[in-house]
């Protein structure tokens, strides 16, 4: 066997080292990488309906039936495990009616529900004002031809919060408007002008399916870190602090003149990639507000809860807890109009909101 020269021998030990190096850095580089690294989401599903507190579901359902053509999948009286669920004294008793739009599908559901003999009841947001921090603040949809739809809320007794708006977000042309209805109740729309909706998308004629629930939050990384690392969601959307360069109207409702000194930064996620099942949270930064994180219970008046299944409901909340969560509701068997009994359980946000993960 020939022998390595003095020379050959260094450049070898040389190689070695830089593999050894490479070795480590590939190493480090795959723990980075690995799926491990990220929180497994409690779910790969998106919401399944929006719960909504209001005085009379049928006055409330005409924005949707009248305007977007929603469809009535049922309507009853809640069941005593639903009352007990909202933690209201077991005297209480409520009504339901339960909308979906006409694209059809297992998500984006609108559960109306009113609450009788519960106690004094009073708006989860009062004013409901970006800069106010507590609670959900509003839903979005995605529609078509935003100039009659707006004519038309205002014909049905919406109002709005803001003008028709334009918002460039990445490449989207946007057309935007916050509509309040009766109980404080706002429904956010958008209008993408361009480019082309996604095909994944469903055609429809002029309201989707609700796809985003929005919160204003007091600390935007804080929420942040409740989805992606306590329920394991994943990112969609997470931006650096925003101001206008010149006073522009913004989404949300700014007020014009401080559009340019006052930053908002927002983050978007969702359990699964998709254009449906997100939530959102926006930080307005510098002007201080009023907190209602306590005020976003039943039977108060506004968006009250976000629904979303899960495969194993044992597994799910084994997770929650594990990650350092909290339940707000731990499990119990619920009968839901129109979906059947199912377990449930229910956590908040940082700032309040309920969210509810159940299982047929």
């Amino acid at each position: 066997m020939k022998s390595e020269s003095p020379m050959q021998r260094i450049q070898t030990a040389e190689w070695r080292a830089v593999a050894v190096v490479l070795s480590v850095v590939m190493s480090i580089a795959s723990i980075v990488a690995s799926p491990l690294s990220t929180a497994e989401p409690i779910t790969d599903k998106p919401w399944r309906e929006a719960v909504l507190s209001v005085t009379d579901p049928d006055v409330t359902a005409r924005f949707f039936k009248e305007i977007g053509g929603y469809e009535e999948l049922g309507r009853g009286t809640l069941s005593a495990s639903s009352i007990a669920a909202w933690r209201l004294p077991p005297e209480a008793s409520g009504e339901y009616l339960l909308l979906r739009a006409p694209m059809g599908g297992d998500f984006g559901h609108v559960r109306l529900v009113t609450f009788e003999n519960a106690g004094r009841r009073v708006p989860m947001r009062p004013g409901a004002r970006a800069w106010d921090t507590g609670c959900y603040f509003s839903m979005m949809i995605r529609v078509k031809d935003m100039q009659s739809i707006y004519d038309d809320a205002i014909r049905l007794g919406w109002w709005t919060e803001t003008p028709i708006t334009a918002l460039n977000f990445g490449q989207s042309d946007l057309r935007v408007v916050i509509y309040r209805g009766p109980d404080g109740v706002q429904v956010q729309t958008y209008d993408r002008l361009s480019p082309p909706l996604p095909e994944s998308i469903p055609d429809f004629e002029r309201m989707t399916a609700p796809f985003n629930m929005m919160q204003m939050v007091a600390d935007r990384d804080v929420a942040y870190d409740f989805f992606t690392q306590t329920l394991g969601f994943d990112t969609f959307y997470k931006g650096k602090p925003y101001t206008a360069k010149t006073p522009t109207p913004t989404p949300i409702g700014i007020p014009l003149s401080l559009t340019t000194s006052v930053p908002y930064r927002a983050g978007i996620v969702y359990p699964v990639e998709g254009e449906f099942g997100r939530m959102e949270m926006i930080e307005v930064m510098g002007l201080d507000g009023f907190d209602y994180s306590d005020q976003c219970e039943a039977p108060n008046l506004g968006i009250l809860a976000v629904r979303y299944p899960v495969a194993n409901i044992e597994q799910a909340k084994a997770l929650v807890l594990a990650r350092g969560g909290a339940l707000w509701r731990d499990i119990s068997s619920v009968e839901l109009g129109e979906v059947g009994e199912v377990e449930l359980f229910s956590v908040k946000t940082p700032d309040g909101s309920i969210m509810q993960f159940f299982t047929p």
